[in-house]
């Protein structure tokens, strides 16, 4: 283990760049060795944590509409127990506790964005029926079809295109599980940090000192503009979005704030100057103002945000058909393994996953249960509804899983949402072509969105693992075979947590807000009753991703900045801008790059204690413990102070990311 006592602190310099031809990645843990990955302390504490992020994610999504990441909390969590219990060689434990137990994050995103829409509509039409069975069997096996359906994937992603991709989570967990394995000049920055981003995230959640976004509705002149132009500028100044954006890079972060300076900038106004005195309700009929009366958030929430969801899809289908050739080759690798067993011993430890064998029977297996499924509890026994239901499911969750990887990959976000509202709109089409409408093909189609939704969450999330586990030299089959079991403890808690929420505070109470549940079910009640869809809109933001695609720009980074709101994509433009800074002002290349390595970490600390904080915030919350002083945050001096803070954050990550050691 001496060698191991030697290695510097921190990753390898090569570990965020492109490898030089010839040039080979050495993780920590060292391929040619074994190391205690799998074992009852981590699997216990893994269990645990998986049961505890999917309760506390779970309230929070539903109470406010965000799901916060579970990965970087558990990962601090994992380092905290393993130091304090003084445990040898715990990375590859705390890579394994953080695996199962990130199950949590994305079970609970795909879950509470469809399944509560059944209790929203049960309201209206009370000859629905809502079970447990129902919500854990749909949340396991889209959870286990994401899995399984990324695998053959993982060797593309992670290794082949080393270097390419930000990864801004999976860095940040890394950061975080490094740092307590070295400990030292690792570990102090990144503490600090962590402290910091912690602690300014949570005078904001919980005690509400300044505005957590400054927008320019502050003035009376901003409120008219916002009112009669329809221009508004908003920014979030939280310290974990801005080391988002830090590690996103400038590239990324540029091409998604131009998405969204369009649909806000130009969309949003251009639809009040186009349509000003119509009322446009065709595929929402609850819509009964003009547009020039609507506020600019209603314009983007009611059209412009659904031009995003088509260049979401049509980015997505482009880039399917650009990976066809990986997608084939991870196809006909499977069928080769099928005829035989492949010898492990030749494949290293740190490339091994579970056998394509296993995997392609665990796929037809999982899709059979699927079907099972569909036709006993979900279309009450006709077998039409069912196999196609079950071809829908299978073929989008297949096809999705990379450009739900890839987004992940690009920013961190996972445009899970937006993939599912195209999910049930597809479903209901066609499931009313071939017959099934009304209350049942309500049903029908949120359970086959909330599989897909689960699906595509796990595939974006597995990754974020996958990564870690690659830059850190963990086994990935073991990583996914215990996913399986995280997966499983996740859906029955995310099943139980819906159930009671339900009974304690009712879905159309109003003290949950589930947005993207009321979403989903005001898109699905009108389009099973005959009521179209936004069409024209999604048909926009399909050409204009294949435009995109024609200049040679990212169309899926474009459309998710079309698609997030603005307040959150302009803070990681702010954190791309102090990235470039950073690195380019020393004539002497190994500075810039050791500054950019420290911003890095530093950004990393604001994202670990972002998530950290949120957490507690989401606990106080459930407490009914609220410190906020709502006047105060109505006062436009709450956003002049944000906008200090702001400044006085981003002058911490200059300075300090520029002071290192010569």
């Amino acid at each position: 283990m001496k060698t191991e006592q030697e290695k510097p602190a921190g990753l390898p310099e090569n570990a965020f760049r492109p490898l030089k031809p010839g040039e080979k990645y050495e993780p920590l843990m060292s391929p040619s060795k074994n190391y205690p990955e799998v074992n009852l302390w981590s699997v216990t504490w893994g269990i645990v944590m998986a049961v505890i992020f999917s309760a506390a994610a779970a309230y929070l999504g539903l109470k406010v509409g965000q799901v916060f990441e579970a990965a970087i909390p558990i990962a601090i969590i994992a380092v905290g127990v393993s130091s304090a219990t003084k445990r040898k060689n715990a990375l590859g434990e705390n890579v394994m506790i953080q695996s199962i137990g990130a199950c949590s994050g994305v079970i609970v995103a795909g879950a509470i964005f469809t399944l509560p829409a059944l209790y929203i509509l049960q309201e209206k039409y009370p000859e629905m029926t809502v079970n447990f069975m129902q919500m854990f069997i749909s949340s396991l096996l889209g959870g286990v079809l994401g899995i399984l359906f990324l695998i053959p994937f993982r060797k593309y992603f992670v290794k082949d295109k080393h270097g390419e991709y930000p990864f801004p989570e999976a860095t940040a967990s890394t950061q975080v599980l490094v740092s307590g394995e070295k400990g030292g000049d690792q570990a102090k920055p990144l503490l600090m940090a962590g402290l910091i981003g912690g602690l300014y995230d949570f005078i904001v959640g919980t005690f509400g000192w300044w505005n957590e976004n400054f927008t320019s509705r502050i003035c009376s002149a901003g409120e008219m503009v916002a009112e009669k132009f329809k221009l508004v500028f908003k920014i979030n100044t939280g310290a974990a979005v801005l080391g988002l954006g830090y590690i996103v890079g400038l590239k990324y972060a540029a091409i998604i704030c131009a998405g969204s300076l369009v649909v806000w900038f130009v969309i949003v106004p251009g639809f009040a100057l186009v349509f000003g005195d119509q009322v446009l309700n065709t595929w929402n009929p609850n819509i009964a103002t003009a547009v020039k009366d609507m506020s600019p958030e209603m314009i983007f929430s009611e059209y412009a945000k659904s031009i995003g969801i088509g260049g979401i899809a049509m980015a997505g289908i482009i880039g399917i058909v650009r990976s066809w050739g990986i997608i084939k080759g991870a196809v006909s690798l499977a069928a080769k393994e099928m005829g035989g067993n492949k010898a492990e011993g030749n494949v290293e430890r740190t490339q091994r996953d579970i056998p394509m064998k296993i995997i392609a029977f665990g796929s037809i297996f999982t899709l059979l249960l699927v079907l099972l499924f569909f036709y006993f509890d979900v279309m009450q026994g006709n077998v039409l509804h069912t196999v196609v239901a079950l071809l829908l499911v299978a073929g989008i969750a297949f096809l999705f899983t990379t450009v739900a990887a890839n987004a992940i990959a690009i920013v961190g976000t996972n445009p899970v949402s937006g993939m599912t509202l195209m999910t049930l709109i597809l479903a209901s089409v066609i499931m009313v072509a071939v017959g099934l409408n009304g209350a049942t093909g309500m049903v029908a189609a949120l359970v086959m969105g909330g599989v897909v939704c689960t699906a595509l969450s796990m595939a974006g999330g597995f990754i974020t693992d996958l990564k870690i586990g690659y830059w850190l030299g963990s086994t990935p089959k073991k990583q996914e075979t215990w996913k399986f079991l995280g997966t499983l403890v996740s859906a029955a808690t995310v099943g139980g947590v819906i159930m009671v929420l339900n009974d304690s505070y009712g879905f159309t109470s109003g003290q949950l807000a589930a947005p993207q549940a009321n979403a989903m079910a005001a898109v699905i009640d009108p389009l099973m009753n005959g009521v179209g869809a936004p069409w024209a809109l999604y048909g926009a933001g399909a050409v204009l991703a294949i435009v995109l695609t024609y200049f040679k720009v990212p169309a899926l980074a474009f459309a998710l900045g079309m698609f997030i709101p603005l307040e959150l994509n302009l803070p990681l433009l702010v954190g791309g801008a102090i990235n470039w800074y950073v690195t380019t002002r020393s004539k002497d290349e190994s500075v810039n790059q050791e500054r950019g390595e420290k911003g890095t970490l530093l950004a990393s600390g604001f994202i670990a204690g972002g998530a950290l904080m949120g957490v507690v915030s989401a606990v106080m919350r459930y407490c009914d413990i609220n410190l906020i002083n709502e006047s105060w945050l109505a006062n436009p001096m709450s956003q002049l102070v944000s906008l200090v803070a702001y400044a006085l954050l981003i002058i911490y990550l200059v300075k300090v990311s520029m002071s290192i050691k010569k």
